[in-house]
């Protein structure tokens, strides 16, 4: 008897605390989905998240909102000081704006994206924003942190982009991947673009993690079908991840093989003495 009372309550401990999760849930996602209530005849410009990081090829979005509580409509026009090269902008139901019309008591969500120079060091900036009607100025204090910056390169040992490869067979090209930036770059991935009919393997197949300034040697081969019309051909190759991509275009001359050349002299010959033939044969008729 006693170990059915033990899980008996057990039991109900436990879809008690069921219970108190599930309300307290409920009760974080009324609080906010709830509206930000203004002070009656306050004006206010707020931000969700104040404080962002990125690298220096993203972007920093920022949701603010801005809200006119004065009894009549005012135009606010948006006005920052970034550093020098950075660039702003102020988006209202996707279109860039520089100021906005807002009419009494009326809130309005505003996006901000602001991009870094390449050359922006790794540190936290300020980011002042203001509102500004006549002599009303609503200040917003924004903060942008550059963590670092993704870039790679793709090239070849010697910088050449071109080589010869014969129809009916395959080429072995050398690439070299290098991270240009000052952060990590993981699961970097080789792909190739070639003409139709073409096929190509890397080794190694990916790149799990190249640390900055680091160069990974890359063996690319390209197999050419059989009857490839002798010529130029590009075939253009791409290193890539999540942050960032390299792209270089590759010429490759295809040349015919020594043995298709014979065998296309040997038919030549042959059309010429069966005509020859047949002259000697039919001409003195």
């Amino acid at each position: 008897m006693l170990p059915q009372i033990t899980i008996t309550r057990f039991s109900a401990a436990r879809s008690l605390t069921f219970l108190l999760l599930f309300l307290t849930s409920a009760f974080a996602s009324q609080a906010q989905q709830q509206p930000v209530t203004w002070p009656a005849g306050k004006s206010g410009f707020t931000a969700k998240l104040m404080n962002i990081e990125a690298a220096t090829n993203e972007i920093f979005r920022y949701s603010t909102t801005l809200h006119n509580g004065s009894a009549s409509a005012k135009i606010y026009e948006f006005k920052t000081d970034i550093p020098f090269g950075w660039t702003i902008a102020y988006k209202v139901d996707g279109n860039q704006v520089t100021s906005i019309n807002m009419d009494a008591g009326k809130t309005q969500d505003i996006a901000i994206e602001i991009n870094a120079t390449a050359t922006a060091s790794p540190k936290k900036y300020k980011v002042p924003i203001r509102a500004v009607s006549g002599s009303d100025t609503l200040s917003l204090n924004l903060e942008a942190v550059v963590k670092g910056s993704y870039s790679l390169t793709l090239s070849t040992p010697t910088g050449r982009l071109s080589d010869e490869v014969t129809s009916g067979s395959q080429k072995e090209l050398q690439l070299t991947v290098k991270n240009t930036g000052t952060l990590p770059l993981n699961d970097l991935q080789v792909t190739a673009q070639l003409p139709t009919g073409w096929e190509s393997t890397f080794e190694p197949a990916s790149i799990k993690q190249l640390e900055a300034g680091k160069t990974v040697d890359v063996k690319a081969t390209v197999k050419v079908p059989d009857k490839t019309i002798a010529g130029d051909y590009a075939a253009n190759f791409t290193a890539t991840n999540s942050n960032t991509n390299s792209q270089i275009a590759f010429r490759l001359a295809v040349k015919t093989s020594l043995l298709s050349g014979w065998m296309g002299i040997l038919v030549i010959l042959l059309a010429i003495g069966i005509v020859y033939y047949l002259i000697r044969k039919y001409g003195r008729r």
